[in-house]
């Protein structure tokens, strides 16, 4: 990049981030072209849509958790390694606005690719839920958590305190709802929930 597109490009991200922290991930691209003193045409160079800008502001965030991720992975206590990581990646997606929406749109859009938070971050997570296989219920995947933690942020982004509320709501999930005995009771197929 030329020395002028790379300042546009920096100070693009600078709004951007503001914008996003502000509004969240439907932050105007037309505002944030105006603020950062560029034209559309700009914006659109060098973030061609939405995803791209987000996948932009969030690549730090994203890069940490899942070197979070590599970190927990081998250690001897294999529940509580992925309940940690869990905890980060909830903690975030609470507290950066528009990180849970940009999941989420990665997550419905089906948005694979490599730079796509969500796939990055299963990516990260995967090892975890592989060497914790024997302390989750059959079949989860990091997929599923990742689905669970995004409605958990989703549904806490406009808490008093989203970060203890998300995760206060993450550790219901992993308790269950209905311990009895220790257990967690199953219903069955033909027994209506109960």
């Amino acid at each position: 990049m030329r020395a002028d597109a790379q300042r546009n490009y920096a100070r693009l991200l600078a709004v951007a981030e503001e914008e996003i922290a502000l509004n969240g991930a439907d932050a105007s691209l037309e505002q944030i072209a105006r603020i950062a003193g560029v034209g559309s045409g700009t914006v659109r160079r060098h973030f061609p849509n939405r995803h791209a800008l987000l996948a932009a502001v969030f690549r730090d965030r994203v890069e940490n958790l899942c070197a979070h991720a590599r970190d927990r992975v081998g250690r001897p206590d294999t529940r509580a390694a992925l309940l940690e990581w869990l905890n980060a990646v909830t903690t975030s997606a609470a507290t950066i606005r528009g990180l849970a929406m940009a999941l989420n749109r990665d997550r419905t859009a089906d948005a694979e690719h490599e730079h796509c938070a969500t796939t990055q971050l299963t990516e990260a997570g995967e090892p975890l839920v592989r060497q914790a296989a024997g302390d989750l219920a059959p079949g989860v995947t990091v997929t599923d958590l990742l689905a669970l933690i995004t409605g958990i942020a989703l549904a806490t982004e406009d808490h008093p305190d989203p970060a203890a509320e998300a995760n206060r709501l993450l550790g219901l999930a992993i308790t269950g709802l209905s311990p009895v005995d220790g257990r967690i009771r199953r219903p069955g197929p033909a027994s209506g929930g109960s």
